[in-house]
């Protein structure tokens, strides 16, 4: 069963798959603003509860180790006991000590076999947290990457297309308002000379 991440990181990549392409274009993208602010708002709330799920099955490693170790005593402590037991009966002595001390180095090597494999299993459980949380924080990153990118190809196309809006319109301002001579005082745009039939009340 997969995580709420990962459900988060297909639903993304869905709809980034799904937004139509702007006009003239093969790589850039429209997106609602809206709808990917929402699915990236939830996206980070959820990381940090998934990264203490798998902190949570990395402190497991102590609980495995413990009770190994609580199994390891217990078959110490039977052994123990019933070598004490072999020893009280008089008659068999010596047959009580070597009982005795093969029960003792039977339950000392199982009790090592335990611990042994308890750490290897809680260094795989630790391992393969570890690498999964890793993989997730990386499809994290990889999105938040790509969103950067796009969110910076629409700034860049918005600018660029009212640059030129404002280009064409200060155009037609000057087509609108061209520069012409005063009729009334004579005054030319810089560098004319004045017309030849004013006289010289005028002037």
């Amino acid at each position: 069963m997969s995580s709420r991440i990962e459900q988060l990181i297909d639903e993304i990549e869905e709809y980034i798959d799904g937004c139509k392409y702007q006009p003239f274009s093969n790589s850039k993208i429209i997106v609602d603003k809206e709808e990917i602010d929402e699915l990236l708002r939830e996206l980070r709330m959820k990381t940090p509860d998934e990264i203490k799920r798998y902190q949570k099955i990395i402190s497991n490693k102590e609980a495995i180790l413990n009770d190994a170790r609580a199994k390891a005593e217990s078959l110490i402590n039977e052994a123990t006991l019933h070598t004490n037991e072999l020893i009280n009966e008089h008659e068999i002595m010596q047959q009580a000590y070597a009982q005795a001390n093969e029960v003792v180095t039977m339950a000392t090597h199982q009790a090592q076999e335990i611990l042994d494999n308890a750490t290897i299993e809680a260094n795989n459980m630790r391992q393969a947290a570890m690498q999964y949380t890793d993989g997730i924080l990386a499809n994290v990153d990889n999105l938040l990457s790509q969103t950067m990118k796009i969110t910076q190809d629409h700034y860049e196309s918005f600018m660029g297309a009212m640059t030129h809006y404002s280009d064409i319109v200060n155009a037609n301002r000057v087509e609108l308002n061209p520069p012409e001579a005063d009729e009334y005082t004579g005054d030319a745009p810089d560098g004319a000379a004045p017309p030849d039939n004013l006289n010289a009340d005028m002037l």
